[in-house]
Parts: structure tokens; C-alpha cells; sequence
């Protein structure tokens, strides 16, 4: 059987390891939100090109249009040419009207964006679980006492000769 993944690693390399990767989760999590936003404003920019592109059809065919509805005005009613072109104005008006309330309510619903959401949501679950994650100090386990270097040595082999070597004794 073999041994576990990092089990040859020091210390010293487990927390390197997990600062580059951790670094490398937070590029890629603004790489991603980025990517997001080019997107989206590559979707706005397409849509609002189109969208010009399709007004200025409509401007161009507007007075064929009013022309063809007052004489149709004239042919349904028999009225004067006159009232038939203000009918035919009227009603562009209306029309203008109903289409500026759907552009309004477009563009509330555009101002309400809030860009990258799923990027920004997993980067704030990740700062708070990093934030929760804090360092606990190990408890010392029973019969080993630490020598002035930092390293540790058993309480057995203190007792034994009376004193440790690097403190002055036997």
C-alpha cells in the first residue's frame, strides 16, 4: 500500500502549497468575473446595435406607413384627408408611447444588473471561510517537554539522566 499524497512533504511546503493554490483560486475567480462582464457587454453592445439598426428602418418606413394608414382611413370612413392624416398621427403617437413605457421598463431592469453574481458569490464564500478558518494552537502531548533549540524530547529521557545536555547538565 502506498503512502498517502504529502505525506514526504515538510510543513513548510504543505503551507506554500496551499497559499499558491489559494492564490491561484482568487486569479481565477477575477479572470472569471472579468470574462463575465466582456460578455455581458458584448451581449449589450450586439443588442444595441441591432436594436439601432432596426429604428432606423422603422424611422426610414415611418412616413409610408402614416401615409398608408390615412388612406386607409379615408377608404374605411370617407372622411376628410385631412382628419385622416391626424387619425394616422394619433396613432403613431400612441404607438410611440406604448413602446417608450417597454423601453423604460428595460432599462430599470438593466440599472438593477449586479454583473458577475455567481463569481461574486463564490468569492465571498470562500473570504468567509477563510475568515472562519483560524489557526488553533496545538496542545502539547503528555511527556514531551521542549528543550531551549525549540525541538521537542521526551520527559522519560529527562529524568533518566537528570538533566539535558544543552542546559548545562549532566
Amino acid at each position: 500500500m502506498s503512502a498517502p499524497v504529502g505525506a514526504d512533504r515538510s510543513l513548510g511546503q504543505l503551507v506554500a502549497s496551499a497559499t499558491a493554490e489559494l492564490s491561484a483560486l482568487v486569479h481565477d475567480e477575477i479572470a472569471l468575473a472579468k470574462k463575465q462582464l466582456k460578455q455581458d457587454a458584448q451581449r449589450g453592445l450586439i443588442g444595441s446595435a441591432v436594436g439601432i439598426a432596426a429604428l432606423t428602418v422603422l424611422i426610414f418606413s415611418l412616413p409610408m406607413l402614416s401615409f398608408a394608414l390615412a388612406y386607409g382611413f379615408r377608404t374605411w370612413t370617407g372622411l376628410n384627408m385631412a382628419i385622416c392624416f391626424l387619425l394616422s398621427f394619433a396613432v403613431n403617437v400612441v404607438v410611440a408611447g406604448l413602446l417608450g413605457m417597454i423601453a423604460f421598463v428595460f432599462m430599470k431592469k438593466a440599472k438593477k444588473g449586479k454583473g458577475p453574481q455567481k463569481t461574486v458569490a463564490s468569492a465571498k464564500q470562500t473570504a468567509a471561510v477563510l475568515q472562519n478558518a483560524k489557526p488553533h494552537p496545538r496542545p502539547e502531548p503528555v511527556g514531551v517537554l521542549p528543550d531551549v533549540s525549540g525541538r521537542p524530547y521526551p520527559a522519560a529521557a529527562v529524568e533518566a539522566k537528570g538533566a539535558h545536555p544543552d542546559r548545562g547538565g549532566a
